[in-house]
């Protein structure tokens, strides 16, 4: 069995993957490869960067070319690994998957019986949980007798007290799973890990993370422990993303089903035609909003930051108050526009931008006077699922 561990992460409109060595005994993975398929169900942009960030690999198709899906996106990473060699050096696959359900509290080896499970819960996660398993099937064909794992989102949030868990319905709906689960984890459990490098002993304190990318959510956290989160029983949940609609009345959706959509058309609208997408009638793109000089373009934007500098306001209120901001993710680490008016529509904190810092890209993004800081701390999934992948195959 070889010594390296692959992760792979399938997202809504990417599958990012990464090549870690297993390392030493109380080490960290070290990573060898990255990797990223990106623009799924539009046009491939494919990247592959060896561990000092250079590119070794790296094609896009066309402006006019046809469309590509989750499948052909896995099959050329499928591709890249055997032509590379890397695949021979693989000992273990560890996996992205977005929901456990109440049962999968933990990384799990993979077996049959855990995927059928994880298959139940993949209406509860339309953009992710069918492409995650699906990555799961794919590769037990391709490389059958790697032990692979899975790692769940839903996992970090299990510290939130029962309170903040509780759906508004008769007790009978919270004994069959409806309850609010909360997502990102994994994401959220890298940076909780690196807070008490940047923040030192506030990293102890109140914290609120903004994970903003194409989903995106927030998440209280004290002590570096989930208290409270924008998602909940779906993905759908809090903040406007891409193309989901995130937080609405639930007399919207009646109305909707009286006016004649039915249950795939409701779905295809609330996860695949609303938010950024939906507001703009153009993109889905932060980039290409920002870029743009379309009224509608513009409106989302603002939208965006309006519904983050709100929910920073309630998690803040489920903290007592906040003593840092954090943002991370796509837009979170890239974006310095979407940083500097989610601050400045969080002035009433007490945080005060600076400028050249945000510029920089941080780390620190306030002045030393601002009684609350905000920071950038790069996420990074794939190290938290090697971590998890390692643990488990140890004990194998």
């Amino acid at each position: 069995m070889g010594r390296d561990i692959a992760v792979f992460n399938a997202g809504s409109s990417s599958i990012r993957f990464a090549i870690f060595d297993r390392a030493l005994a109380g080490a960290d993975p070290a990573p060898r490869w990255r990797g990223r398929v990106e623009g799924v169900g539009h046009r491939r942009h494919f990247v592959v960067s060896d561990a000092a960030g250079s590119p070794a690999v790296e094609e896009s198709t066309g402006d006019h070319a046809r469309e590509f899906d989750h499948a052909e996106a896995l099959e050329r990473i499928i591709a890249w690994l055997d032509a590379s060699g890397a695949a021979a050096g693989l000992g273990g696959i560890g996996h992205r998957v977005v929901h456990g359900g109440r049962r999968f509290t933990a990384p799990v080896v993979i077996a049959p019986d855990i995927l059928e499970e994880l298959d139940a819960l993949a209406h509860l996660a339309v953009l992710h949980q069918p492409h995650n398993l699906r990555t799961i099937r794919a590769l037990a064909a391709r490389l059958p007798g790697l032990i692979q794992v899975a790692c769940f989102d839903t996992s970090f949030h299990l510290s939130q007290p029962p309170l903040a868990r509780l759906i508004a319905l008769p007790a009978e709906w919270r004994e069959r799973g409806l309850e609010r689960y909360g997502f990102h984890g994994l994401s959220y459990e890298h940076v909780a890990g690196a807070l008490p490098a940047r923040l030192g002993a506030a990293a102890a304190g109140r914290v609120i993370v903004a994970h903003l990318g194409n989903g995106a959510s927030l998440c209280a956290l004290f002590a570096g422990a989930s208290v409270a989160t924008t998602m909940g029983f779906s993905t759908l949940e809090g903040l406007a993303m891409g193309t989901r609609c995130g937080s609405l009345d639930p007399g919207v959706l009646l109305h909707l089903l009286r006016e004649g959509l039915t249950l795939a058309q409701l779905e295809d609208l609330l996860y695949h035609r609303s938010g950024l997408l939906g507001i703009s009638g153009t993109s889905h793109d932060m980039r290409e909003l920002l870029a743009s000089a379309d009224a509608r373009a513009a409106l989302a934007v603002e939208f965006f930051v309006y519904r983050i500098a709100r929910e920073i306001g309630s998690l803040a209120a489920a903290l007592g108050g906040l003593d840092a901001l954090v943002f991370t993710a796509g837009i979170g680490e890239h974006a310095p526009a979407i940083r500097a008016r989610v601050i400045e529509s969080c002035r009433w904190l007490d945080l005060e931008l600076d400028e050249a810092a945000n510029g920089r890209g941080g780390p620190r993004l306030t002045t030393p006077g601002s009684r609350v800081s905000a920071w950038v701390i790069p996420t990074d999934e794939e190290l938290t699922i090697a971590r998890h992948t390692v643990r488990l195959l140890a004990g194998s």
